[in-house]
């Protein structure tokens, strides 16, 4: 079996789709996907589907639902299969589980290069660690389930997955800024600042990226750019780490030269008190 989140949702069996294209049973199979192994509680379905306010009958078609993932994916598996789609799809005391590898689910593989890319990061194999994080990247398509309507339980992972991706994306500019490529990230970084206008980390290495690109005043400006916004529109100033940065390109701080710190810590923490 074959799962993918990180995008559209997809569940393969021997090349044939078990995705329903009703709407709440793609949420159960979504919910399922992305614990595999462990038993997702009927309670924590059931608000996935009703939120709140389950109706009456809700256990019962709870059940329907769970036998038309299962109908779907025995018809993948074919009558030759060594382990049946109730193997696969299995009742437990409360709940239900997909008895799937971590390995099948995208979101798994994801996680795992992250640890790996952390690992890397944290060793100071800045090569290591952005081949790692560029590859956990790769495996998104979109965002997380986005042909999915969510119900609360899911809104919440979507909004972590979205967090995670983005933290991602800074981890690995901080590993490609260590390797050098200060250049080469001046557009991408430009397009990040654009869409997340008050996120500090990725303005502090656009300013990074910019001034050992030779584009001093550019850096400066787009200092002052973020520091009117935050003060206009949520009536604060920038934190000191980015204060003091500023700072230091103006005193033209040979700090900023270089490519990786003793502590190797982000480029946001560079100058953290």
């Amino acid at each position: 079996m074959k799962i993918q989140v990180l995008g559209p949702l997809s569940a393969e069996v021997n090349g044939g789709s078990i995705v329903p294209t009703a709407g709440k049973p793609r949420q159960i199979l979504s919910l399922l996907a992305l614990y595999p192994g462990r038993v997702m509680p009927v309670p924590t379905l059931m608000e996935e589907l009703w939120g709140m306010e389950p109706p009456p009958s809700a256990l019962t078609t709870l059940q329907t639902y769970i036998l038309q993932l299962r109908r779907r994916l025995g018809t993948a598996m074919g009558p030759g299969s060594p382990a049946g789609a109730k193997d696969i799809l299995a009742t437990r005391h409360g709940g239900y589980l997909l008895q799937i590898d971590d390995s099948c689910v995208d979101v798994h593989q994801y996680e795992k290069l992250i640890r790996e890319g952390q690992s890397a990061f944290e060793a100071g194999d800045n090569a290591v660690s952005a081949a790692r994080f560029r590859a956990s990247l790769d495996l998104w398509s979109g965002a997380p389930l986005v042909d999915v309507k969510v119900g609360p339980v899911l809104d919440i992972e979507v909004m972590r997955l979205q967090e995670s991706r983005l933290v991602t994306v800074e981890r690995r500019i901080d590993a490609d800024l260590r390797l050098g490529r200060h250049s080469e990230l001046i557009a991408e970084l430009t397009d990040l600042t654009a869409r997340h206008p008050h996120h500090e980390g990725l303005h502090s290495q656009a300013m990074l990226a910019l001034y050992r690109s030779g584009r001093q005043a550019t850096a400066l400006e787009a200092y002052r750019r973020l520091r009117m916004r935050l003060i206009d529109e949520l009536g604060v100033e920038p934190s000191p780490q980015l204060q003091r940065m500023h700072q230091a390109m103006l005193a033209v701080d040979p700090l900023l030269d270089v490519l990786a710190g003793p502590r190797h810590g982000s480029t946001f923490d560079l100058f953290a008190a």
